[in-house]
């Protein structure tokens, strides 16, 4: 028996580039109640560019945003942060299924973070 290829996860939008007018076009598509949440961080990341004379708030602004968008736009990743933030907040720290959700809101963090920045 031959392994069957893996087929590729559902994608509610394309990868957007890191343009902010891609950007906040994708996230009005994939989670438009956080474009408020969007702006504003962009202000203050824009403001912190000026100040300090350097693009770096910016481009963690852009990575932040673009692993956020990621994880909305791929159904599998949604579905496993939705289900281990289930469990974050209904059981207790203690509990050790707990601990095994933490776990997974990392490594979904992670993979989208991987698949926005090629690494």
């Amino acid at each position: 028996m031959s392994a069957q290829p893996e087929e590729p996860p559902e994608e509610l939008v394309p990868r957007p580039d890191l343009a902010f007018p891609s950007l906040r076009a994708a996230l009005a598509r994939v989670a438009p109640a956080r474009l408020p949440e969007m702006l504003a961080d962009r202000d203050v990341q824009f403001t912190r560019a000026t100040e300090s004379g350097s693009f770096e708030p910016i481009k963690g602004f852009q990575l932040k945003w673009a692993t956020v968008i990621e994880m909305k736009r791929r159904r599998d990743l949604d579905q496993r942060m939705e289900a281990a933030q289930h469990i974050i907040h209904t059981l207790d720290r203690d509990a050790p299924e707990w601990r095994a959700a933490m776990d997974e809101v990392r490594d979904v963090y992670n993979e989208a973070r991987r698949a926005v920045t090629g690494g």
